[in-house]
């Protein structure tokens, strides 16, 4: 039996073919076979060499039209040119499949290395654009990234509170307070340095200070958040400006053009207060309600009033004793205490926010910290526990397995309702 495949095929024979009659493909490749054999000698017999693997599958493609059967031979071959040839013109030597007459006309010899070749030539010109397109972004993209590690390298702690700062806070006459460190890379990759955050909820003292010496512009998230600081910086500092991100957005998430057009649009802070909180009194407002209330009472104290017409009363008698009231009544002097001064409001200012707690020992070294979750499986762990303190709230399970655990101070966010035997709270 012929093989189906061969490893190399170097050409494919292509032939029409025509039969007066109607028969079938295995009817063709037999009569193919039968009268080429002993044609061209042993070298070149199609059944040798297709046993050899030189030549592939002989496949017949055919219809049927009018009584007739037309179609088409497909010969793949592993000869060379020459050979290849011959057997072509060998299989336009068939006259006859079965009993009908048969005509086999070859169309052309398909070169398969050429064919591979042009799409070698195809595929290699579509990769070559893609190397192309890509080179001259990547090497953007490196320059970028090397421009922003610089400008990030930028970043400063500035004052007590060590706040990531832009390197120009101090020579810029007007700097730009954002939220958190985040926005400040932000701010520096758009080329943005008189940048300055807050780093959290409670305003610094450093930006309270920088507030009365510079031009200060506020810029914030588009969300209540942001509204929150705004109102919360308006007791604590001397704001001039404010801006905000677009609604829904983080200033961390814009891009330079954003950012640029935000700055921009910028209001001055008493026309942004009463643009966005009802009710609120600007200082000119109050100032000047201050000098009307003043104007009134200097009006009503410089009318001219005439002396009313007293009557006079007679002594009274007083010849008439009169006896005290014995009451039983007695009223005792309230004492009030004042709260004692939290000594772990520093600590719990630290924890805000972390949902983590401490466990100290006498000396106030820290023993273990950890997460509020694992707090009371840490505290019955832990000798020698002396003071807790943790961002939470102080509840009863907290108090009891204090007690257990011999700690005898507790300092948290707030407490519930508990029932004390002893231990030391405080609160922030």
């Amino acid at each position: 039996m012929g093989k189906t495949y061969i490893d190399t095929v170097k050409y494919v024979v292509y032939a029409d073919l025509t039969i007066d009659g109607i028969v079938e493909k295995p009817d063709v490749v037999g009569a193919i076979f039968g009268q080429t054999e002993g044609l061209l000698g042993d070298e070149l017999d199609l059944r040798e060499l297709q046993k050899s693997g030189r030549i592939g599958r002989i496949e017949v493609n055919m219809v049927t039209k009018s009584g007739k059967s037309v179609g088409e031979v497909i010969l793949p071959s592993s000869l060379d040119r020459v050979e290849t040839a011959i057997l072509a013109a060998a299989l336009e030597t068939v006259d006859r499949v079965g009993p009908c007459e048969a005509h086999i006309n070859v169309k052309k010899i398909e070169d398969t290395r050429t064919m591979k070749r042009n799409q070698v030539v195809n595929r290699a010109k579509i990769l070559l654009k893609g190397v192309m397109s890509d080179m001259m972004p990547e090497r953007k993209e490196i320059s970028e990234l090397v421009r922003d590690k610089v400008k990030l390298a930028d970043v400063q702690q500035y004052g007590p509170e060590k706040l990531a700062a832009g390197p120009n806070i101090d020579e810029a006459d007007h700097i730009i307070v954002v939220e958190g460190r985040a926005d400040v890379l932000t701010m520096l990759k758009a080329d943005i340095r008189n940048v300055i955050c807050m780093q959290g909820k409670i305003i610094p003292k450093t930006i309270q200070e920088l507030s009365k010496k510079k031009t200060v512009t506020v810029f914030v998230d588009g969300d209540r958040g942001g509204d929150l600081i705004i109102k919360q910086l308006a007791d604590c500092a001397e704001v001039d400006y404010v801006a905000k991100a677009p609604d829904g957005k983080e200033v961390e998430e814009l891009t330079k053009k954003e950012i640029l057009k935000c700055l921009r649009n910028k209001l001055p802070f008493e026309q942004f207060m009463t643009k966005t909180f009802k009710g609120y009194i600007t200082k000119e407002n109050n100032h000047n309600e201050h000098n009307n209330h003043e104007q009134k009472n200097t009006k009503t104290n410089t009318r001219n009033y005439e002396p009313r017409t007293t009557k006079r009363y007679e002594p009274r008698n007083t010849t008439k004793k009169y006896e005290p009231r014995h009451t039983t009544r007695t009223y005792e002097k309230k004492s009030y205490e004042k709260p004692e001064p939290n000594p772990y409001l520093n600590e719990l200012k630290e924890l805000e926010g972390t949902l983590e707690g401490t466990i100290l020992d006498k000396n106030k070294k820290v023993l273990i910290k950890t997460g509020i979750k694992d707090l009371i499986k840490e505290m019955e762990k832990t000798k020698k526990a002396e003071t807790l303190i943790f961002d939470g709230i102080i509840t009863q399970k907290i108090i009891d397995s204090a007690e257990k655990a011999g700690i005898k101070t507790i300092a948290g966010v707030k407490k519930s309702k508990i029932d004390n035997k002893g231990i030391k709270i405080y609160t922030l």
